[in-house]
């Protein structure tokens, strides 16, 4: 699967617990991501200075869902799912 323009769920929804550029301690799930565009793409793919977690992600449909609200509430479930009690 192929990320879908206009989307940028995997930016906001999920937690980044490593420091990126402008937010040293990552960010919050829920909490767009300082470097999502307003058309919402990564103003560090491609960089060194993004993050990992980032660049090791690859959309799924299981993650993506149809649009990008389903994507954010998929996201937003796994992210719950996978928590550390």
């Amino acid at each position: 699967m192929d990320c879908r323009s206009d989307c940028g769920a995997c930016c906001i929804a999920p937690s980044i617990t490593s420091p990126i550029p402008g937010m040293p301690d990552g960010k919050p799930a829920g909490v767009r991501c300082l470097h999502l565009s307003v058309g919402f793409l990564c103003a560090l793919f491609g960089k060194a200075e993004r993050s990992a977690v980032c660049g090791q992600f690859k959309a799924a449909e299981d993650v993506c869902g149809v649009d990008q609200a389903d994507a954010i509430r998929l996201i937003g479930w796994w992210e719950k799912a996978t928590a550390v009690a």
